[in-house]
């Protein structure tokens, strides 16, 4: 379809949501929970143009994180928000969203979903890659660091030797919050002091610490050569935050912390952080995101393009993004397709270097492989 596509050719005819339970390729171990298997939702919209286009709806390991589940997506965007996109022109995406925040507050994920999705099949009856309707390109590829799970010493070493000999990536992001705040950073320092000059370092608490235990140990991570802490604590003590920032010799990240413009704004007022994890998936998808990172880059606070662990197609949106606004200039850890076992695109995308490399081709740039959408597919709401 090109550019001069009819009105009618873009109006939302039906949208379609589907469950798929993807394997990983090793158990990833997070602060609360350990997960196989991660379940995705595909958002599918169908115009009467005959364009379909495709969002997901990923959170990383379930409801702990941020509230949502997969589960919780689909009833929320069958019963509630289809109703508001039913019937209109997928470009009249401002407006939809309005109308979907009347019905829904929060929901971020499942919002999220449905906006790329909105995005995508716009983008495909233009004939053109998402990134041209967020205002063009800022770089056509981005580093990607690579995240371990909370495992023990031996089997984070064993991972990172491994990948460091493929030549794939040089930077790792280790999770921690699962073990005693002690052992945890006896366990990071020591793996620190072994890999010391062969990769640089990070570290996600997941929000897990309290302010004294952070103010005693973080600084003895920072000693022992990590290079940034994520999130140290709870999304909203934003004052406890800007503490440990002030605190630390090293930057201090914010995830928890950062899901819409007014966090973002408190986050810039209090200082306290020195770079923001952008995740698409929780702040409601393009248009917020985008918004988001502007407001860090006008305050000189890079944004750096986080990961729910999405497949090859939320991560194509993510990517999209990430090439699109100027202010991500702190990497990505966009590596989720690399971590499941089953590819659920009928083209993956393309790693070479450390760096994710943007796809050609119209909408997000990829496409589910309706073969694996039917093998992975979960017949029933919950999983048996």
């Amino acid at each position: 379809m090109t550019d001069l596509a009819r009105a009618d050719e873009l109006v939302v005819e039906r949208i379609e949501t589907v469950i798929l339970d993807v394997p990983l390729r090793r158990p990833h171990k997070f602060a609360r929970v350990t997960t196989d298997v991660q379940p995705i939702l595909l958002v599918f919209v169908h115009t009467g143009g005959g364009v379909t286009g495709v969002g997901e709806g990923v959170v990383p390991g379930g409801p702990w994180w941020g509230g949502e589940s997969v589960e919780s997506m689909k009833v929320t965007i069958d019963t509630y928000m289809t109703p508001q996109v039913l019937g209109r022109q997928v470009n009249d995406i401002e407006n939809i969203w309005r109308d979907i925040c009347d019905q829904v507050n929060a929901n971020l994920y499942a919002k999220t979903a449905v906006e790329v999705a909105l995005h995508d099949a716009w983008a495909r009856s233009l004939g053109v890659p998402v990134h041209t309707l967020l205002g063009g390109l800022s770089r056509d590829s981005i580093d990607v660091t690579w995240a371990l799970g909370a495992e023990r010493e031996e089997v984070v070493i064993e991972e990172m030797q491994r990948i460091l000999e493929a030549g794939t990536h040089s930077s790792f992001k280790l999770k921690m919050g699962a073990l005693d705040p002690v052992a945890d950073t006896q366990r990071i320092a020591a793996i620190a002091e072994k890999m010391a000059d062969a990769a640089s370092l990070r570290v996600d608490l997941n929000a897990r610490w309290d302010l004294e235990t952070s103010r005693e140990l973080l600084p003895r991570l920072a000693a022992a050569g990590i290079a940034l802490i994520e999130q140290p604590v709870p999304g909203e003590q934003y004052e406890a935050l800007a503490e440990l920032n002030a605190l630390l010799p090293i930057p201090v990240m914010a995830d928890e912390s950062l899901r819409t413009p007014v966090d973002a704004e408190r986050l810039i007022r209090l200082r306290a952080a020195d770079v923001w994890s952008m995740k698409l998936t929780k702040v409601g998808g393009f248009r917020r995101a985008r918004d988001i990172v502007a407001i860090g880059a006008a305050a000189g606070i890079p944004s750096h393009g986080g990961t729910s662990i999405e497949s090859t197609i939320g991560t194509a949106a993510s990517l999209q993004l990430a090439c699109a606004a100027p202010g991500v200039t702190w990497g990505s850890e966009l590596f989720g397709p690399l971590l499941l076992a089953e590819e659920v695109a009928l083209i993956p995308l393309s790693y070479s270097g450390g760096r994710l490399l943007l796809p050609d081709g119209p909408g997000i740039g990829v496409e589910p492989d309706p073969a694996v959408v039917s093998a992975l597919r979960r017949r029933h709401l919950t999983r048996d």
